[in-house]
């Protein structure tokens, strides 16, 4: 039976985040830029609360692609930074003994850009690694719609697993009984899902009549304005 055929558990895998950095998100088109910093840093959390190793790399941080989005570092303080040269991780050594380190055969994959820095570095684990690759879609980008859909149609004909941030969430949490991570999932669904999490939000306060989770300003009731006669303006 093919191992593939597994969830994702937070005991089966481990997460790398490869370039999520400004210049390359600048020349990202497949996916609004915001959205997917949203996206990444959703990603980051989950993993922080489910306890996944994860591993951060980088690449030409000082002369050309800046420094890593500060939301996903303000997630992982204390994590190493593994700067690289080549465009593809897996040629750097570092990486190689990181992922060696923690563990776990199938890898979740976050990077920009899908057709280069994801691409290169899936096929080489995959092929000199014998890892497992789990490509997040939704928290990578391509320099055009079809730079990144294109890549993942190639990794995927060579078995590469296509997920979305929230398909990989929800795989660690599996089942709303467990309690331990159940409230920290919520608040990231609440932070980072859209709709999903306006949703929660709306069923928290006003179902359930929960506390909303920020406290703010007094509401004020409604005052009508008082109308001015016709005479009064004229």
């Amino acid at each position: 039976m093919s191992t593939k055929l597994e969830v994702l558990t937070p005991q089966n895998c481990q997460l790398i985040f490869i370039d999520q950095q400004p210049q390359m998100a600048f020349g990202v088109q497949s996916i609004d830029r915001q959205v997917l910093k949203n996206h990444v840093v959703g990603l980051a959390k989950a993993a922080k609360v489910f306890g996944i190793p994860t591993t951060i790399t980088t690449v030409e941080t000082e002369s050309f692609s800046g420094h890593t989005f500060p939301e996903l570092l303000a997630v992982f303080p204390e994590q190493p930074i593994l700067e690289r040269t080549s465009m593809n991780s897996w040629d750097d050594q570092k990486v190689r003994d990181a992922l060696a380190r923690n563990g776990k055969k199938k890898v979740v994959v976050s990077g920009l850009w899908t057709e280069v820095c994801n691409n290169t570095f899936a096929l080489s684990a995959m092929l000199e690694g014998d890892y497992e690759i789990y490509m997040v879609a939704d928290a990578s980008g391509g320099t055009s719609l079809a730079a990144h859909d294109y890549a993942m149609q190639r990794m995927a004909q060579v078995g590469i697993i296509p997920m979305t941030w929230q398909q990989v969430l929800l795989e660690w949490q599996r089942d709303w009984a467990h309690r331990d991570t159940y409230d920290a999932v919520m608040d990231i669904v609440r932070e980072h899902s859209g709709a999903y999490g306006m949703g929660v939000d709306y069923a928290y306060t006003m179902v359930h009549k929960a506390a909303e989770r920020v406290e703010h300003g007094e509401r004020l009731a409604p005052v009508p304005a008082e109308s001015e006669s016709l005479e009064s303006v004229s």
